[in-house]
């Protein structure tokens, strides 16, 4: 199985340039849209820059907690793809669904097993489900064996204090994409030897197969 992955928190052109330019891009590419208490939260003039940038092979994401009216609205008509959806109730995600025409990736934070079946709240909108940490920003891990023996009819994408030294093969057991951001930083800020390094460990990952 190919395990796609999905760099998250982009917050400077020079980062996106260099990973839409990449060989073996990211499949997925997260921009904070909403959530003001993230460091790598992007205000909606400096989105509208960021967005500009081709995309080229990858999508785009816009990260969203419970977000308004007024925030959807603002990047309507902006080039993402999907969006994903903390904190939000099904009949929300279904409503920011059809009215914005974009796919869904639907982010559930972990702490145990009750948390992993309220994906079940979503099998008919979700095109994506997300399992996090309840951390948010503060790169916590949870126990990855929640996940492990439950048969999603979606794709799975696994986020929670992902470094790039993990041993990525276990993680295609148990996911589709995997999700990461703080493990690709140094002091706070993007660092491109670290992505260099995740994306050649994805591709070499994938060719073994």
């Amino acid at each position: 199985m190919i395990l796609k992955s999905k760099i998250c928190g982009i917050s400077d052109s020079e980062t996106l340039k260099f990973l839409v330019n990449h060989n073996h891009p990211p499949q997925l590419i997260g921009f904070i849209v909403n959530y003001t208490k993230s460091k790598r939260y992007v205000d909606k003039n400096k989105l509208k820059e960021l967005s500009k940038i081709s995309k080229k092979k990858s999508l785009y994401v816009a990260v969203l907690v419970n977000p308004s009216q007024t925030e959807l609205e603002d990047i309507k008509d902006l080039p993402f793809d999907y969006y994903q959806l903390y904190d939000s109730d099904p009949n929300k995600v279904e409503y920011i669904k059809k009215k914005y025409n974009k796919k869904i990736i639907i982010a559930l934070t972990i702490k145990n097993s009750e948390d992993v079946q309220k994906y079940k709240l979503y099998e008919n909108i979700a095109d994506i489900y997300l399992f996090d940490s309840k951390g948010y920003e503060k790169s916590m891990s949870f126990d990855h064996s929640l996940i492990q023996n439950v048969n999603f009819n979606k794709e799975v994408m696994l986020a929670g204090n992902i470094q790039i030294n993990d041993n990525l093969e276990n993680f295609r057991e148990i996911a589709d994409i995997i999700d990461i951001s703080g493990g690709l930083e140094t002091s706070g800020f993007k660092d491109i030897s670290k992505i260099e390094i995740f994306l050649d460990k994805i591709k070499n990952l994938n060719n073994e197969t």
